[in-house]
């Protein structure tokens, strides 16, 4: 699959499970939320505790399949090497990403509050891969 297809099908399907690389050598996943940022990235947004990002940290290895919201149909699997950004750096970004998913906020410094108390961090991917290439 064309790399621009599938961003294009992340920028109207936000649905995902994301799998990542425990320590041990297990698959880990984990159901996000996805979407596009303007360089082309895949974009996630998770607490700075959670299993994937403490994955991450140590094996940026990371592939998403994103799904329709009616889950059968079509779908992409997307891979890429994962880059944390943690707060502050990440408030914008956490803003941006929001918008993209939801649209606007009804109150912004509510937002940006939780995003502290919530300790979030932006997971940015770039798309290396995207499939499938043949439906069997």
């Amino acid at each position: 699959m064309d790399l621009d297809q599938a961003r294009e099908f992340l920028r109207a399907h936000h649905r995902a499970v994301m799998v990542t690389h425990h320590p041990s050598g297990r698959l880990q996943t984990s159901p996000v939320l996805v979407t596009v940022d303007d360089a082309g990235r895949a974009v996630v947004s998770t607490r700075e505790t959670a299993r994937k990002v403490r994955n991450l940290a140590g094996d940026p290895r990371v592939s998403l399949c994103v799904m329709t919201d009616r889950f059968f149909g079509q779908w992409v699997q997307v891979d890429g090497e994962a880059e944390i950004v943690r707060l502050p750096e990440a408030m914008d970004l956490l803003v941006d990403y929001y918008r993209s998913v939801s649209g606007e906020h009804s109150d912004w410094d509510d937002y940006r509050a939780a995003m502290q108390r919530e300790r979030r961090v932006v997971v940015r991917i770039p798309i290396t891969r995207a499939g499938p290439d043949r439906h069997g």
